[in-house]
Formats: structure tokens, C-alpha cells, sequence
């Protein structure tokens, strides 16, 4: 093995550096990838944003360099056993490395796009239509709670009615307004 190396000219040692040392970087980053240790959490934080904050399009980030020299290695090694010359095969791997990086980006860039924040809109229950799973006194006379879905997920929410009568457990209502302390207003669904 030594043999080989020694035989090698100092720009396909300096090649097979690069493409040694990152390709070991990026198997670290892959695997620690994998088992989720290059979480960005800090601390368990609830916090509620209504803003759009999410991640931008990066370019330069560690994964993205590592990413760069280990594309750049390889093809350039590939570029030199095709017999290609030094200035050729310095594009091509610049060129693959570039086209890495950008197809890393771009990827994590749509990935963060696919996360929603699970944040509930109350008007967003506007017009459902529910269950009362707790009885809601007539007149807003006692506050009881309903199951309605929203947001494709089933939710237990408080709700008053102008309706007349109490509204028992079981009965299918129907959302018509929504306070601003979050509390539905229902009635019968007929």
C-alpha cells in the first residue's frame, strides 16, 4: 500500500488527501446524522411564534463544505484515472463540489419548508362541526367543552351556546363564532 502511495505525484497524493480526510468527515457527519446527535436543540422551550422563521437557504454550512471536498476529491481522482490534465480535472472537481453543495442546500432548504408549527388558529374552527363531550349551559349560562376536529387533529375545546336549552353530552353541534379569549360559540346542528 505504502508502495502505491509512494509512486503517486504530489497532486494525486494531495487528492487522495483531501478525499481521505473529508470522506471520513462525512461518514462522521452521516452517521451522527442518523443516530440524531446534530440536533440543534438547547433546551426544551414552548414557545409559541407566529412568524414565518424558518431556515433560509444556506450554502456555506459545515455539512455543505464537507460535502464539497469529499465530491471534489472523488471526482478529481475520477478525472485523473480517466487520464484528464491537472487544469481539467481542478474544474471538474470544483464544478461537481459547487453542484454538491447546491443540491445539499436546496435539499435542506425544501426539507425545512415540509414542517409545519402545529400552532391551532381558532378561526380555523369556524364552521366545524363537533360533539359536546361536556354539557354547555343554555344561554351562556355554564361553559362545557366540545370535540371538534381542527387542523385535521381531534381537539377538546371550551364553548358557550345562546342556544335555549343545555347542550348534553352527544349532542352534534356546529361552530358559529369564536371569542377572542378562544372560547366557541355553538349551537344544535340541524
Amino acid at each position: 500500500m505504502m508502495e502505491w502511495y509512494l509512486e503517486l505525484s504530489s497532486f494525486e497524493k494531495t487528492y487522495w488527501i483531501i478525499t481521505a480526510i473529508s470522506t471520513l468527515f462525512f461518514l462522521f457527519v452521516l452517521i451522527s446524522t442518523f443516530i440524531g446527535a446534530d440536533t440543534d436543540d438547547i433546551g426544551d422551550v414552548d414557545v409559541e411564534i407566529e412568524a414565518d422563521t424558518g431556515v433560509g437557504f444556506q450554502f456555506f454550512t459545515f455539512k455543505n463544505l464537507v460535502a464539497f471536498f469529499a465530491i471534489f476529491g472523488w471526482s478529481g481522482l475520477a478525472s485523473l484515472d480517466a487520464g484528464n490534465s491537472k487544469t481539467i480535472t481542478v474544474i471538474i472537481s470544483i464544478f461537481c463540489g459547487l453542484l454538491m453543495m447546491f443540491i445539499m442546500a436546496a435539499m435542506f432548504y425544501y426539507i425545512s419548508k415540509l414542517t409545519s408549527s402545529g400552532t391551532l388558529k381558532m378561526q380555523n374552527a369556524l364552521n366545524a362541526i363537533g360533539e359536546v363531550y361536556l354539557t354547555v349551559g343554555a344561554k351562556r349560562s355554564k361553559i362545557g367543552k366540545v370535540q371538534i376536529k381542527i387542523q385535521g387533529a381531534l381537539r377538546e375545546l371550551e364553548a358557550l351556546t345562546d342556544y335555549k336549552e343545555d347542550l348534553k353530552q352527544g349532542n352534534v353541534i356546529k361552530v358559529i363564532e369564536v371569542t377572542n379569549n378562544g372560547i366557541l360559540i355553538i349551537e344544535p346542528q340541524k
